[in-house]
């Protein structure tokens, strides 16, 4: 493939252990193109969907970002951490909840939220310029404002004594790890994220996509795909 000519969209199922940036270099490598972008990062320890733009097709990003996203998560009750999931230092713990308070919390946090992003993100903290994350590794106190989000439904899979499995769909910018955080509080409990993985990103499905090895371990790695955007008949 010529340097620079790879126009259009890649879906990637990214492992745990590895950063959505880290997906995004070794593509450039493998397809010779440096203009990529994607439609929502991943967190390091989270797997799943990364949905990638090429070259002239990052300018699609505005038309499709604001998609559904759907994530599969598990949620674990007794403690929280810093930075509100399993890579974090545990801190405030408290009783289990039941599973009763557990889903009668669940309608409180569907819908449209006002919902404070973790300390750990890659928010940028007002007047320093910095990202949050960055304040919070140099231990400083972060307080970051909250920002409009969106859930549209959750389904409980599983549910154990100390945990539950959950389906979250919601919009862009929402923090599922912030709502495992809300959802602890919400049953007068405590809680973190401990899995996640994304599933789906609009009408992209992680079934569709190719594994790190698909696209770096091959002299064939998968074609881009084309992308068209269709605009809706007014």
């Amino acid at each position: 493939m010529v340097a620079g000519t790879a126009q259009g969209l890649l879906l990637v199922d990214k492992p745990s252990g590895v950063t959505s940036h880290d997906v995004v270099d070794a593509c450039r490598r493998t397809y010779g193109e440096r203009s990529i972008g994607h439609l929502g990062t991943l967190d390091p320890f989270a797997t799943g969907l990364l949905v990638l733009l090429f070259g002239r097709a990052t300018r699609l990003a505005t038309f499709i970002d604001g998609d559904p996203k759907v994530y599969d998560a598990t949620v674990q009750f007794g403690s929280e951490t810093d930075t509100d999931d399993l890579t974090g230092i545990a801190g405030r713990t408290a009783p289990l909840p039941s599973a009763d308070a557990i889903t009668g919390a669940l309608p409180a946090l569907t819908g449209e939220l006002e919902q404070i992003p973790p300390a750990y993100s890659a928010k940028h903290v007002a007047g320093s310029g910095g990202r949050a994350y960055v304040a919070a590794r140099r231990g400083e106190p972060v307080t970051l404002p909250s920002s409009r989000v969106t859930v549209y439904r959750w389904d409980i899979r599983a549910m154990r004594d100390d945990a539950v499995d959950v389906t979250v769909t919601c919009g862009t910018g929402t923090y599922i790890r912030a709502l495992a955080r809300d959802l602890g509080r919400a049953t007068g409990s405590a809680a973190h994220l401990v899995a996640l993985r994304r599933t789906r990103v609009g009408a992209f499905d992680v079934a569709q996509a190719h594994t790190l090895p698909d696209i770096m371990g091959s002299d064939t790695p998968p074609p881009i795909r084309a992308l068209r955007v269709v605009a809706d008949d007014e």
